[in-house]
């Protein structure tokens, strides 16, 4: 690569940081030059109209310094900086016509020293911008100075090396601000630059564009490994990750560094689920684990709302377990809405699949109970994608509260109409609930509410949540077992590792993820599966019942008991089904 090819690039590259151009300030310097650059030359005709050529000309343009001056001050936030440097080559013409209209030299030179105000427009562009400007000014100057009004070179250089110096002193004082807003490591700008970012951004929307949105990232392993490997072993991480992260970024997001260990993008023109999708689309791309917060700003917020709420936001995906992404809010989104409106009419709907006893021929001993809800206007949408978005949207503790109080209803129902037959009934439970102070106690008031015994409830909660150790998860989790409330880790062995750990955990049961039936080749006649004969064995050893998922078949069923498994679920002895079609399958024991 040549050397005029490496210049040109960086020409084409170079930018100055973008949190210092804020348009409100960039609008309220312009309009400062132009009003003052006016009032002075008004003054100037003022005290010495002989010295000018003529005088409607020049009152003319004052006039139109200053009227262009207001304007500007008006436009404010919605100044762009295409217009900004368009304010900067007019204010260039203004002053060399001003030049040429002066009738001596004396008061050519006064009026030239205007040209000082273009060396304010190099604290906001880019120094190849920068220079332009500058020699422009300089060239006019000079040309004006010494060619029409035939003032000496050495007078003209002062006037334009005062212009010069005064260019590079602002754009030096730029620089230094710039670099007091990046992060030295990775060159990204730093919390102090992001602020000042999210301010200009929330200055935009303000005045009719759309709001910027949030997105706030954690990496879950960087201070473990960069205080166990080294720091070296840490920045690798970082580049690797920053390095993925940036093929899934556009134009329209801006990523920071906020923290040792926090990031965050500034999606400029987006919505708050265009922030989910995002970090989704991240998560895809690298293999590092994150918690994410996402919040969006509403109209007449301050920077400082909108930051404390994305810190809330990663506050609730770190405690809900890893790699989570949460989404706090300042109002519900659409669908968020609906559901709202769903669960407050009663409108969502609740089933129940079996779970069988394969001792005693495959009776039922217990359902569990599964939300289901279709959205009106997007009736594609799955139940995992439901759930989703109730968590994002922090509507999860409401459908929850929604789904056990019915299910306890429900299964009261049923019971009564098999003469009193036990059932046991299955919940899940979202990571978020277990973070809230007052869950148990929600739990324990429906139970008293509904009539449905603490011992026939049991929640499920998966194995990521569990494993993260977060203090109030766990304390919630042992608070439900004083009141009677069993515990269960749903999809045991998909997440993270938790053999070593099962005798010391809060739970009462594992229900065995359907991928260890459906994934198992189970030909008549077979040895059972060898994994599958540990885990009943480990099971047996922590004296932990196990419920094992995804039978289809009645192949499976048979192995399944073979190896030593009591409970099932799956389409084999049930699909997900109203109350109604739960107590035709029942009978008396």
């Amino acid at each position: 690569m040549g050397r005029a090819e490496v210049l040109w690039r960086q020409v084409r590259n170079a930018r100055r940081w973008p949190g210092i151009a804020t348009p409100r300030l960039m609008a309220r310097t312009g309009a400062a030059c132009y009003l003052f650059g006016g009032l002075l030359v008004l003054l100037l005709v003022a005290l010495e109209p002989s010295n000018f050529r003529v005088l409607t000309a020049i009152y003319l343009e004052a006039g139109v310094s200053i009227t262009v001056g207001v304007a500007t001050f008006l436009v404010g936030p919605r100044l762009r900086s295409w217009q900004f440097q368009l304010l900067v080559v007019s204010a260039i013409a203004l002053i060399t016509v001003a030049v040429s209209e002066a009738g001596v030299p004396a008061t050519a030179v006064s009026l030239a020293t205007l040209y000082a105000f273009v060396a304010f427009a190099a604290f906001f562009l880019s120094w190849p911008q920068s220079v332009a400007y500058l020699t422009l000014a300089v060239v006019c100057c000079t040309a004006v100075l010494h060619t029409v009004m035939a003032v000496s070179r050495w007078s003209a250089l002062i006037v334009c090396s005062s212009t010069v110096v005064m260019g590079c002193v602002i754009a030096l004082l730029g620089q230094l601000m710039v670099g007091a807003e990046r992060d030295p490591a990775t060159g990204l700008p730093n919390r102090r630059g992001f602020d000042r970012l999210l301010a200009r951004e929330i200055d935009r929307a303000q005045s009719g564009g759309l709001s910027p949105v949030v997105l706030l990232l954690r990496l879950e392993l960087f201070n473990d490994i960069d205080r166990s490997l080294g720091h070296e072993a840490g920045n690798q991480l970082l580049r690797s990750t920053l390095k993925s992260w940036r093929q899934e970024l556009s134009s329209e997001h801006v990523l920071t560094r906020v923290g040792t260990d926090e990031f965050a993008v500034l999606l400029l023109r987006a919505t708050e689920h265009d922030g989910v999708a995002l970090s989704h689309r991240l998560r895809a791309v690298t293999s590092t684990d994150f918690s994410a917060g996402v919040t969006g700003w509403q109209l007449g917020e301050a920077a400082a709302a909108v930051s404390a709420r994305s810190d809330v936001a990663l506050r609730r995906a770190k405690l809900a377990g890893r790699n989570r992404t949460v989404l706090e809010s300042a109002g519900l989104p659409t669908l968020a809405r609906e559901l709202a409106e769903a669960i407050a009419d009663g409108a969502v709907g609740v089933l129940y699949q079996p779970i069988v006893s394969l001792a005693d021929g495959n009776q039922i001993v217990g359902v569990e109970a599964l939300a289901r809800w279709t959205s009106p206007t997007r009736p594609d949408l799955s139940i995992a994608e439901v759930i989703a978005m109730a968590e994002n949207s922090n509507l999860i503790a409401t459908l929850d509260r929604f789904v056990l109080r019915r299910a306890c209803l429900d299964l009261g129902w049923m019971c009564e109409q098999r003469n009193g037959l036990p059932l046991t009934l299955t919940v899940n439970v979202s990571g978020l609930d277990l973070i809230e102070s007052n869950y148990a106690a929600t739990v324990s008031e429906t139970l008293t509410d509904t009539g449905w015994p603490a011992g026939k409830l049991v929640l499920e909660v998966t194995e990521s949540v569990v494993d993260v150790d977060t203090p109030s998860a766990l304390a919630t989790l042992r608070e439900l077992r004083t009141h009677g409330v069993r515990v269960a880790i749903d999809d045991f062995g998909t997440g993270y590792s938790t053999l070593s750990r099962l005798q010391n955990l809060p739970i009462d049961l594992l229900k065995l993820d359907a991928s260890f039936t459906t994934a198992t080749s189970l030909d008549s006649g077979s040895a059972p599966p060898p994994l599958l004969q540990a885990i009943a064995a480990l099971a047996r050893a922590l004296d932990l019942p196990v419920v094992i998922e995804g039978v289809e078949t009645q192949l499976q069923a048979n192995a399944m008991q073979d190896v030593g498994f009591t409970m099932a679920q799956g389409y084999f002895f049930g699909r997900p089904q109203t109350r109604e079609l739960i107590v035709d399958q029942l009978t008396v024991a």
